[in-house]
């Protein structure tokens, strides 16, 4: 099971689901690009110790560049997200801050159908626009 790619997609999202309520608590008394900065200590030790204990580590000469390239753009894309999220968290309910914040999964679908070629199957974009109609209705306050 753990080989498979859903068990660790559900665990994500089981995770993504506990930040935000945890980061709802834990912003509320704090600014939120300090909150960021708590957490992102915190993932950095984490990811740290994983790598250290599980003999992970490459000496980083031996990633090429390209792949720098991208991992540090996906870090800062990382980061600005995580400051606006929490900023969101701040200022909103993480009910309705937390499904507009998924609408990534809508552009994800297509970011990656218009620069990666990915093919998605009309049943998949069906599911695309559910997705997207789902967090704009939970977000909506009535």
């Amino acid at each position: 099971m753990t080989a498979s790619w859903q068990f660790w997609a559900v665990l994500s999202a089981v995770f993504a689901a506990l930040t935000a309520i945890f980061a709802k608590v834990g912003v509320s008394g704090v600014n939120p690009d300090y909150a960021t900065l708590v957490r992102t200590i915190v993932i950095l030790l984490l990811v740290a110790g994983i790598v250290a204990v599980t003999g992970q580590w490459q000496p980083p000469a031996t990633v090429g560049g390209r792949t720098w390239l991208f991992l540090v753009l996906s870090g800062l894309a990382t980061g600005a997200s995580w400051l606006c999220y929490f900023r969101a968290l701040k200022l909103g309910d993480a009910a309705r801050v937390a499904p507009l914040d998924k609408l990534s999964v809508v552009l994800v679908a297509v970011f990656a159908a218009a620069f990666l070629g990915e093919r998605l199957t009309l049943a998949n974009w069906l599911g695309v626009l559910l997705i997207a109609g789902g967090a704009v209705l939970l977000a909506y306050r009535a």
